[in-house]
């Protein structure tokens, strides 16, 4: 058999054009998003915007999870990845042999047919013919993932191959680990193979309008939900550089559409009519179009007086893993693997400073909880932002240690929300725009302490830093450099807090 050469029924169609525009699987996912990503992505990817950390994790979460799902049809043959001019049609010959011996599974089976290459995640030789697999990181079925084996059914299928069935295994978000990980029951497998068959003419023609649209020139497609839905769009800063600052897309909260007004010609939130917004929106394009802040001297006061000594300020760090790490976790599970801890014995007193910083690839859940108890006394204040956060996480750790459950217990019953005065608007400063988030609030009241020029300058840079300290266990200059920027962080996140309390105090 010739899987390059396509099946009579499947030749390529009449209304191509010239040039003939060669297409992926992630390219074409693009244009269904937006037909302006694709032509920017094929002609001009100068104006692409820098790989975001988050979709770098995005990548390296999908790869990881991707070989784990391997494990639901152990022994078959890998396709290896061939990055050189001639490297599509080397793993397209790669599959057609593998196929001709191999009479179970192949991983990165490689086809092409209509100018359009694609790898399947995993080929299986089921008990009623060949079978295709598509494994994703998320936890439920997405229609994008249906456009997604659409066409890699519509490519296998025109290279020659009768396909028996189409599935998805996506992560089973209640499987908890007990023991070795079960592969089987971390992910759930789907049948999709009725709607990816119905999909087929609706892949022939978004393939015509893709090409033809890139037969011309640039498409006139204006801004819209779709600059992020399904995906975030890496063009965006492109497209979107006619936005000014304060404009209707910074507005906070739910209610007003923001490209409904768009669509309307009203772009910068001085240009809302007022009685369109919500009251904290009002609040917000007021103070900012005047400058205006807003306090009440009796409530941030009535927040102080709910605060004792000793002070304990915490900040907790975590991870998520779609494939359970360690004896009890889920999918997505927040673990704890370092805290902060800046503590006042008594108002005006000295600043002392604790620190936990898991060791690497060791379960760090309860060696965190022993540190954070031995160093918080049980009748401590202790203050966090957005303590919602921290209680759950505590919580979940009590019920994994439950010899510590009343001692936790105890601990969570003192946290206070330094969060609660902002996000009640007990005060307000325009500098907010309209958001309550430590990292709006702390430039706003202490501008001389700035996460500027910290390698790691948020949650998610966090999470990523440890999963790479976990991967540099054998490399100590590396790992040490790590661990110096996971603690830096963390440490002026309660410093942060610190701080801001001290100018709560002094506003009163």
């Amino acid at each position: 058999m010739d899987m390059n050469e396509p099946k009579e029924e499947m030749k390529k169609p009449s209304w191509r054009t010239k040039p003939f525009h060669s297409l992926s699987k992630s390219l074409y996912i693009r244009g269904l998003q937006c037909h302006k990503s694709l032509y920017l992505e094929k002609f001009h990817r100068d104006l692409k915007g820098a790989v975001a950390a988050e979709t770098q994790r995005l990548f390296d979460v999908g790869h990881a999870v991707g070989e784990t799902a391997q494990g639901l049809f152990p022994g078959g043959v890998l396709i290896p990845y061939i990055d050189s001019p001639n490297g599509i049609s080397e793993q397209v010959r790669l599959t057609r042999e593998a196929m001709e011996m191999v009479t179970g599974t192949i991983y990165e089976a490689s086809f092409q047919h209509d100018g359009i290459f694609v790898r399947v995640d995993i080929l299986h030789k089921g008990e009623h013919g060949w079978e295709i697999h598509e494994v994703k990181a998320g936890t439920k079925l997405d229609p994008v993932y249906l456009d997604d084996v659409a066409l890699q059914y519509y490519v296998v299928t025109g290279a020659g191959l009768e396909v028996d069935h189409a599935g998805l295994c996506h992560i089973n978000k209640d499987y908890t680990r007990r023991g070795d990980l079960k592969v089987e029951e971390l992910f759930t497998s789907v049948d999709i193979t009725g709607p990816v068959k119905e999909r087929q003419s609706f892949v022939v023609e978004q393939l015509r309008s893709q090409r033809r649209m890139l037969d011309g020139g640039p498409p006139a497609i204006d801004i819209g939900p779709h600059c992020t839905q399904p995906y975030d769009c890496d063009y965006r800063n492109h497209c979107w550089k006619h936005i000014p600052a304060d404009s209707v897309f910074d507005l906070r909260g739910r209610g007003l559409d923001p490209f409904g007004l768009y669509a309307r010609g009203i772009v910068k939130q001085e240009e809302i009519p007022l009685d369109l917004l919500n009251p904290a929106q009002r609040r917000q394009v007021v103070a900012t179009m005047r400058q205006e802040s807003h306090m009440d001297r009796e409530k941030i006061r009535d927040f102080l007086n709910t605060l004792s000594y000793p002070l304990y300020f915490l900040d907790f760090e975590t991870f998520m893993s779609p494939i359970p790490l360690y004896e009890g976790t889920r999918p997505y599970q927040s673990v704890p693997f370092q805290y902060s801890l800046h503590c006042l014995m008594r108002e005006g007193g000295d600043l002392h400073h604790r620190e936990f910083l898991a060791e690497p690839s060791v379960d760090p859940r309860r060696p965190f909880l022993e540190s954070l108890l031995a160093e918080v006394p049980e009748g401590a204040c202790i203050l966090a932002y957005n303590m919602s956060f921290e209680r759950a996480v505590l919580r979940e750790l009590a019920a994994r240690f439950p010899e510590h459950e009343e001692a936790v217990e105890r601990r969570i019953e003192r946290i206070r929300d330094l969060m609660a005065p902002f996000r009640r608007r007990d005060i307000y400063l325009w500098q907010f725009k309209g958001s309550y988030s430590i990292k709006h609030v702390l430039p706003a009241l202490v501008p001389e302490l700035s996460y500027d020029g910290l390698s790691i300058a948020d949650g998610g840079a966090a999470m990523d830093a440890y999963h790479r300290m976990c991967m540099a266990k054998d490399e100590p200059g590396k790992l040490l450099e790590i661990r110096r920027n996971l603690l830096d962080y963390c440490r002026l996140d309660t410093l942060a807090m610190v701080r801001i309390l001290e100018s709560l105090r002094k506003m009163i």
